[in-house]
């Protein structure tokens, strides 16, 4: 089974890219709603971040209240590495959890959707790292016209991720979305073509 790390940064166009893939049956894990699942009701993610924050981050409900949890983590760096390094050893798990039921069932391949892929050595997990590229003049420019922030708002949330240039070393394929949608759809088709399709006709 082919690990694909699939990466990219705030308006390149990862979901696109992960939705071309999703229409061609091609299964993939989404780190983001792992993160929601291991804070269910009833998880022992929930009981850890009970213990580590106290009951005013908890529902009447016994549900985690994700608004006073992020106001305590966006505004304290201490508190915000407390989350992920508590959170991170049950992600893995559930991860590595879809990861055995994917080879159980002889996927021939899986994209990995994980935000800190590079940051967090996700990829040292993984067969190969696709990187959805844009240069850092478009980036802005679509966050702008997207968000409609100002360029200096634009600016600080792409310099608040690891930025795309510094991923590059890690890619092995580098999808560059800087061009038309059409552009980009031609590169998919390839990549389909050339790196995953002979895996499912074999």
């Amino acid at each position: 089974m082919l690990k694909i790390g699939l990466t990219g940064g705030i308006a390149s166009g990862k979901s696109t890219v992960l939705d071309f893939f999703k229409k061609k049956n091609v299964p993939y894990i989404d780190a983001d709603v792992v993160a929601r699942e291991v804070v269910d009701l009833g998880t022992p993610g929930l009981a850890a971040i009970r213990e580590l924050f106290g009951d005013t981050v908890i529902l009447d409900d016994g549900r985690l209240n994700r608004e006073a949890l992020g106001s305590i983590v966006f505004h304290n760096e201490e508190k915000r590495l407390q989350l992920n390094s508590c959170l991170h050893g049950f992600i893995r798990q559930r991860i590595d959890e879809l990861s055995t039921m994917y080879e159980e069932e002889e996927a021939p391949a899986v994209i990995y959707d994980i935000p800190l892929l590079i940051e967090g050595k996700w990829y040292e997990r993984l067969d190969t790292v696709w990187l959805v590229y844009v240069s850092p003049e478009v980036q802005v420019h679509r966050l702008m016209e997207r968000n409609g922030y100002s360029k200096e708002d634009a600016l600080a949330r792409i310099q608040s991720q690891m930025l795309l240039d510094e991923k590059r070393p890690f890619a092995d394929v580098i999808i560059n979305n800087d061009g038309t949608p059409d552009e980009l759809y031609i590169q998919l088709e390839k990549l389909w073509h050339e790196k995953l399709l002979p895996l499912y006709n074999k």
